[in-house]
């Protein structure tokens, strides 16, 4: 899952695909790097200025509608809006990603109503808002409990069981030993059933890891994705998207998934 975001105040690119144009380049490059699907998003879900309805509406749904007429890749809309999530899967999203983890109530029928897929991602705290330092007595079990409470209630507004994928939300309320005891534990994630998506391309918790600043975190990202997918990860959210193609690729092969493509050495 390449990531393509239409914010000014973005984590990683700095707003650097903000304008429209740059954006939809964005998009299809990474599809030409082998991105399966590419993730476009309106508003940090951090802390920041507030973004209006109708701004985050006019930042993503001409993207959609651009990336859609262009190509057949899987879109996803990372929002916490329903409204917005209605007016994406109109324009030919695929699949809305909460990283709210449904604090929206009209998020959920919004997605149903439209027979799209749905993202379910664990967080403590409203969008946009200060998060305190967490605490858990195990924050794996917690994460469980809270995205089994997450699917029953969207399954309940009408989503698909086989229409939901969940998210642990690395880093979103946790600080770095937690991030790394969920990759380490993910098959408890996995175990709840629908394919679970990490999010962990240059995160903090990579940095303090390895003691690496925001740009110096790819070799990190790489491994934590092949250990997620070891441990039942199916959808890695990247921004470097042809290093991340190559590790996943390498990583499906090696576990008999994917086949070389080329056969020659010794043959």
């Amino acid at each position: 899952m390449a990531i393509v975001n239409r914010t000014p105040d973005s984590f990683h690119d700095k707003g650097a695909t903000f304008a429209l144009e740059k954006a939809v380049d964005a998009a299809l490059a990474a599809v030409a790097d082998g991105a399966d699907w590419v993730d476009v998003g309106g508003v940090p879900f951090g802390r920041g200025p507030v973004v209006e309805l109708a701004e985050e509406l006019e930042r993503i749904v001409p993207l959609v509608a651009r990336i859609r007429a262009a190509s057949d890749v899987v879109i996803s809309v990372d929002t916490f809006s329903g409204a917005v999530a209605a007016a994406s899967l109109a324009a030919g999203a695929d699949v809305v990603n909460d990283t709210s983890g449904l604090w929206d109530p009209e998020m959920a029928p919004a997605v149903a109503s439209a027979g799209g897929h749905l993202v379910l991602t664990h967080s403590l705290t409203p969008p946009r808002t200060p998060h305190p330092s967490p605490r858990y007595d195990d924050v794996v079990d917690t994460v469980v409990a809270h995205l089994h409470d997450r699917i029953e209630t969207a399954v309940a507004a009408g989503v698909p069981f086989e229409n939901l994928i969940v998210d642990p939300g690395h880093d979103l309320n946790k600080n770095t030993l937690h991030s790394l005891e969920l990759t380490r534990r993910l098959g408890e994630i996995a175990a709840l059933g629908p394919p679970v998506l990490v999010a962990l391309s240059n995160k903090d918790f990579i940095g303090e890891t390895l003691d690496r600043p925001q740009y110096e975190r790819l070799e990190g990202s790489l491994a934590a994705a092949v250990a997620s997918i070891l441990n039942g990860a199916r959808i890695v959210r990247v921004h470097d998207v042809r290093a991340s193609v190559a590790a996943v690729r390498m990583t499906e092969a090696i576990l008999g998934w994917r086949e070389p493509a080329w056969l020659k050495h010794n043959m």
